[in-house]
């Protein structure tokens, strides 16, 4: 970790509370809202946040496993994230989060036609807003604690 954290702070209130809290509580509130108010279905939501967990290599994130309603999913979904290509466990929505997610985060520029032509197909103007909204939350607060190193401290509540 490259940021010095006083005896006693839990590291990621610290840093995003402490140090920046005009900046910090405010991207706080944006990544608890993705969680708190997503139309999204649970499996295309952990298919779209474990693939930028994945490329950003960010350890909470991987950890991490969004519950809904006392539902998480099922042993090995991570695993099927990685193979989002190939894998026979996800339908077109799920397939398609994990795909529009490594795209989002390695090729937005190649996001064309034929893509969005499938994403329409299967997902609302609404949900692709908030699914967009989403990844980009997931993109630069898991590649911002892993920069900084506070993935690599942080554990999950219950470990």
């Amino acid at each position: 970790m490259i940021i010095d954290i006083p005896e006693g702070q839990e590291p990621i209130g610290y840093v995003w509370g402490d140090m920046v809290p005009g900046i910090g509580m405010a991207a706080a509130n944006f990544s608890l809202s993705v969680y708190e108010h997503t139309t999204l279905g649970l499996r295309e939501f952990e298919a779209a946040r474990l693939r930028i967990a994945q490329i950003n290599g960010c350890l909470f994130c991987l950890d991490w496993r969004t519950e809904r309603d006392g539902q998480k999913v099922e042993e090995g979904f991570a695993g099927a994230v990685s193979d989002w290509r190939t894998t026979g466990v996800f339908d077109d929505r799920t397939r398609l989060a994990a795909e529009y997610a490594e795209r989002y985060a390695l090729d937005h520029h190649g996001l064309d036609d034929a893509f969005w032509s499938r994403m329409t197909a299967h997902y609302t103007q609404h949900e692709i807003v908030e699914l967009s909204m989403s990844i980009g939350s997931w993109l630069a607060f898991g590649r911002l604690n892993h920069v900084l190193g506070l993935d690599a401290v942080c554990v999950l509540p219950g470990h």
